[in-house]
């Protein structure tokens, strides 16, 4: 299917999706090939299914991936996950284009997946619990809930940060991933001893770029609080003096009749006489 995409967006027939949203790792080229894979899908479910029952399932596979990979089930628990992550893509857009969305769903929606994240790590953290590599799920659940709650809490200021390189959409492909790879050595009884290493650098990458992604947050918010401060206690600009303009009157000339002497006057009225 990306060797199909390549080519129509070489020809010029570059797939349409709506509501096309990226970040710095997938860009719009990845971002829409992952929204077209996932268009069939959607237009099957629009209408059909509600965007909180989608969730739902979200939360509920998720759970299901900390179950299987705290019981060693390594690639249920990568299937699992990825599935999470492709219904928590889907409930938003089906909001949108339904025009179901409303604050209750948003809610809901950031709610179910801090609690799909958390339920995660638990997993990882009970199969890795022998394991040096345990600091790496802190790492990672601890950043992972930062990047969130600093994104809610500058919503709840008025601030829009939603940038960052190790997003949810960039946590849930690495993690996956490496589960998979750790799933691929733990099928050899050769290499099955390597198998938590994989997972812990997987999380371990996912802990040091989601903390990273969210000190970026707060750093980018607080400047811009401050600025916001800085231009509402900074004094009102003097009011300009005013403009006195000088206006000369204007001369008013008076012309009046010209009147006959007298004597001339008398000596007209005695000839008529």
């Amino acid at each position: 299917t990306f060797a199909a995409y390549c080519v129509l967006c070489a020809v010029g027939r570059t797939p349409q999706v709506a509501a096309l949203k990226h970040n710095q790792i997938f860009g719009p080229f990845l971002a829409r090939y992952i929204l077209w894979l996932l268009g069939p899908l959607e237009r099957v479910l629009l209408g059909r299914v509600s965007a909180n029952a989608i969730t739902t399932a979200s939360l509920l596979a998720c759970i299901g991936a900390a179950v299987a990979v705290a019981n060693g089930r390594l690639a249920t628990a990568a299937w699992l996950y990825g599935l999470g992550g492709m219904f928590d893509l889907l409930d938003g857009r089906l909001a949108r284009a339904s025009g179901t969305q409303s604050p209750a769903g948003a809610l809901f929606d950031s709610v179910s997946d801090r609690w799909a994240e958390l339920a995660l790590f638990t997993g990882y953290a009970w199969y890795l619990q022998s394991s040096p590599w345990l600091l790496a799920v802190m790492a990672a659940a601890g950043g992972s809930m930062m990047v969130s709650y600093t994104r809610a809490r500058g919503e709840g200021l008025g601030l829009s940060l939603s940038g960052g390189a190790m997003q949810r959409a960039e946590r849930v492909i690495l993690v996956s991933v490496g589960t998979l790879v750790a799933a691929w050595l733990a099928a050899a009884p050769s290499t099955a001893s390597y198998a938590p290493t994989a997972v812990g650098i997987a999380l371990a990458v996912c802990g040091v770029t989601a903390t990273w992604t969210a000190l970026g947050r707060w750093i980018v918010g607080y400047r811009q609080l401050q600025a916001q401060a800085r231009v509402a206690t900074s004094p009102a600009p003097e009011p300009a003096p005013p403009v006195v303009v000088h206006v000369e009157p204007l001369p008013l000339s008076v012309t009046r009749p010209s009147m006959r002497p007298t004597a001339e006057i008398s000596a007209g009225t005695a000839s008529h006489v």
